[in-house]
């Protein structure tokens, strides 16, 4: 018999389980499910092993298998990414960033990038890692009519500031960077050019977004689990020399790492091969249910920012909120009716902290098989609770709703038989 408080503790993982699994409409636009496959090899005996260092240059015995894992998975994902140089050690994008600045950026040099307000990651600024790294930062323009980089603009501030990096990627991303345009100016003043691919990395994968390393990025930058369906975890892909690669690695190890989280290897190995089986289906249908539900939206009063562009071209919506008591508010009552998404800083707003938007994204709900009839399903619930409905009355509905998508689409199926030889190897089954 168990004690009573892991009875407790399991009765709270199983109730989340089921609310987050089976009840809710889940928008949050930096996460998903990973497939059952992925899943189930997730749990493995790698959760408790060391094995700082490179492949085949450990600092600890009992390696050669995590040799296997990590070399197949680097030069899988190299081979898909055209890149030259793939690290994936980093335990999340946040560390990939951090290790990739610290590589690139000498102390007290200069790093470009948008603020959070204009999309941009706590990461790429310095409220976050960049202090630490003691950089300076200087802000990129930013264009409103079309909710993007400024290029002009930005060409001036980085022919002027000549800063060593340039960040390019964002956390609010409806729009693709103008790589191209942006490696250009770069390449005139000798800087770097970082794109923060997590939350397109999956897109980018599946063929339906550019990839930034063709596009004259430098390096990209990742994490893996929000269009890219794996486990929680960072990477890091160049197509620089080896010199530069080599700083990478010293960067990730012993710097910003000492333990990989192995466990994770094999969980992201299985997500690769299912994205090359299903990524461009899959990627398709999550650009094609964005822009779905942002129309819907619309229609429904709630209009979403960038209506002359097409609303989006990623898995993402952004909404104004501001008339519905701002975003803070919003995203608790969407809650309550069990729609889950953030409140988001827009780039008008004067405090990140009390911001007029909501994100969301589609890809979570995309891969428990929704599709556009739905958008319009959970645009009419959004709609609802936002023009005053009790939103006790519309989440019932949306936990009826959820009860036809709880299966999980582009990805491996398992059976028992493949259960039972995780479970016996790991001696879970008595």
């Amino acid at each position: 018999m168990l004690p009573r408080e892991i009875e407790e503790l399991l009765n709270t993982i199983l109730q989340h389980n089921t609310w987050r699994r089976k009840e809710t409409i889940n928008l949050i636009a930096s996460e998903n499910v990973m497939s059952p496959l992925a899943e189930l090899v997730y749990i493995n005996d790698f959760a408790g092993r060391y094995a700082e260092g490179t492949v085949g240059n450990r600092y600890y015995q009992g390696t050669k298998y995590v040799d296997i894992l990590e070399d197949s998975l680097s030069k899988r994902f190299a081979k898909v990414l055209d890149a030259k140089f793939v690290d994936v050690r980093p335990i999340s994008g946040t560390i990939a960033n951090l290790a990739t600045y610290h590589a690139l950026v000498p102390e007290g040099g200069i790093v470009a990038s948008l603020p959070v307000k204009y999309g941009g990651h706590i990461s790429h600024n310095t409220v976050g890692g960049l202090k630490a790294l003691r950089v300076k930062t200087v802000e990129l323009p930013w264009d409103y009519e079309n909710f993007n980089i400024d290029i002009d603009a930005a060409r001036k501030i980085i022919e002027e500031k000549r800063p060593n990096l340039i960040i390019l990627g964002a956390s609010l991303y409806l729009f693709p960077h103008p790589v191209r345009e942006i490696a250009n100016a770069a390449k005139a003043v000798g800087a770097y050019v970082l794109h923060d691919s997590a939350h397109v990395f999956g897109l980018i994968i599946g063929g339906v977004f550019p990839n930034p390393l063709k596009e004259g990025a430098h390096v990209i930058t990742s994490s893996t689990h929000k269009t890219f369906p794996g486990p929680q975890g960072g990477l890091i892909a160049s197509v620089t020399d080896e010199e530069l690669n080599n700083a990478i690695q010293r960067a990730v190890f012993p710097v910003f790492t000492s333990n990989y989280h192995l466990h994770r290897y094999a969980a992201t190995y299985v997500t690769l091969i299912e994205m090359e089986h299903f990524g461009a289906e899959y990627g398709a249908r999550i650009v094609e249910n964005a822009k779905a539900l942002a129309e819907a939206l619309a229609e429904e009063g709630v209009t979403p920012v960038g209506e002359r562009l097409g609303y989006t071209k990623t898995h993402q919506v952004a909404v104004d909120v501001s008339k519905f008591g701002g975003g803070d508010k919003v995203a608790r009552l969407l809650e309550e009716a069990n729609i889950i998404v953030n409140k988001n800083a827009l780039p008008w707003d004067k405090s990140v902290l009390k911001p007029s938007g909501i994100r969301m994204g589609v890809q979570e709900m995309t891969r428990f098989g929704m599709g556009k009839g739905e958008m319009k399903e959970i645009a009419k619930f959004i709609a609802r609770v936002l023009k005053g409905e009790d939103p006790t009355a519309v989440k019932r509905e949306v936990v009826e709703f959820r009860k036809t998508f709880v299966e999980i689409k582009y990805g491996f199926k398992i059976d028992k038989e493949i259960i039972d030889k995780i479970f016996y190897s790991l001696n879970l089954y008595t």
